[in-house]
C-alpha cells in the first residue's frame, strides 16, 4: 500500500499522493493527482487534513497553476480553498444543491462545461460531465497519455454508492457509457490502483448495475409490494448488513430508475412493481 508522505510516479506527467482517509468508504484513502513536470494542476486535493496539504505544497514545490476537482463530497474537496489561498491559484469545478453531503467551502472560480479543455506546458485536461454518483461529478482526460481521473465515477476493487436526488442511476449507467466515445487508455480512480483500459471497465459496471436491477425486480415480483428497508435485505444479501444502510441508497437509486421507466412505484415508502 502506498504511503501517505509518497509521492508515487504514475507516469512522466503524473504523481500519486494518497490522503490519510482510509475507511470502508474511501478504501486506502483519497487519491490526488498532481500532473505536469512544470506548471502544475492539482486533481482532488482530498479532505482539509493538514499533513496532506502540506505533502501536496511540498510535491508541488510552488508551480501549482490551478486546482480541479472532480466533485464536491467532504473526501475529495475540501483541501482546496485552503491550497487555493495559499498559492493564490483558481480553483475549477461544479457544485450542486446541498444535500448534507457536499463540501460547502468549494467555491469554483471556474465553472465547469462538458468538453472544456484546461492546458499547461505539457498537458492539455479535457472535463467529461459525468452525472450519477452526484450530478456535479466531472471526469477529466489527460489527453496526451489517454488516462481519465474518475473521481468517485469508478474506483477500483468497488462499486460507487448512487445517493439521490443528486445521484441518479439512469445518468449513472449513461455516464459509464460517455467514457467509451473518448479515447481512453487507462483509468486512475478517485480510490485504489490505475485500472488499465477503459472498455472492458465500463461494460463490467454496467452489466453489475443491471443485473442488481435485474435481482430488484425479481424480488419485487416474488415479494410483492415491500418498504426498501426490506428490500435490501434480499436485494443485497452478497453484501455484509453492516453496508446496507449505504446500500440502501443505490437500491433507492434503482427504484426510482424502474419507477421514471414506468415499471415500478412507490406508495407510503412501499414499493411494487407496475403489472
Amino acid at each position: 500500500m502506498q504511503a501517505y508522505d509518497e509521492a508515487v510516479q504514475v507516469s512522466p506527467r503524473i504523481r500519486r499522493l494518497v490522503a490519510p482517509n482510509p475507511s470502508v468508504m474511501t478504501g486506502p484513502g483519497t487519491n490526488t493527482y498532481i500532473i505536469g513536470t512544470d506548471d502544475l494542476a492539482v486533481i482532488d486535493p482530498g479532505p482539509a487534513i493538514d499533513e496532506h496539504i502540506e505533502h501536496i505544497l511540498k510535491v508541488g514545490d510552488g508551480r501549482i497553476t490551478r486546482i480541479l476537482c472532480t466533485h464536491t463530497h467532504p473526501d475529495h474537496s475540501p483541501a482546496a480553498a485552503h491550497l487555493a489561498r495559499k498559492l493564490d491559484v483558481p480553483m475549477i469545478g461544479a457544485v450542486t444543491a446541498d444535500d448534507q453531503h457536499q463540501d460547502l467551502t468549494f467555491q469554483p472560480d471556474v465553472h465547469l462545461t462538458q468538453d472544456a479543455i484546461f492546458s499547461g506546458q505539457d498537458w492539455s485536461i479535457r472535463a467529461i460531465h459525468t452525472p450519477g454518483h452526484v450530478d456535479n461529478h466531472y471526469c477529466f482526460l489527460l489527453e496526451e497519455e489517454g488516462m481519465v481521473f474518475a473521481g468517485d465515477h469508478i474506483m477500483n476493487g468497488s462499486t460507487v454508492v448512487i445517493v439521490p436526488p443528486g445521484g441518479n442511476m439512469k445518468d449513472y449507467i449513461d455516464s459509464l457509457k460517455r467514457l467509451l466515445d473518448y479515447d481512453v487508455k487507462a483509468i486512475a480512480p478517485g480510490h485504489g490502483e490505475v485500472i488499465q483500459g477503459c472498455r472492458d471497465e465500463v461494460e463490467k459496471l454496467v452489466r453489475h448495475r443491471l443485473m442488481r436491477e435485474a435481482k430488484v425486480v425479481a424480488n419485487l415480483e416474488r415479494g410483492g409490494a415491500v418498504p426498501i428497508e426490506t428490500l435490501v435485505v434480499s436485494v443485497y444479501d452478497d453484501v455484509p448488513e453492516t453496508m446496507h444502510r449505504w446500500a440502501q441508497l443505490s437500491l433507492l437509486a434503482h427504484l426510482l430508475k424502474l419507477e421514471i421507466e414506468g415499471r415500478a412505484r412507490q406508495a407510503a415508502g412501499v414499493w411494487s412493481l407496475t403489472h
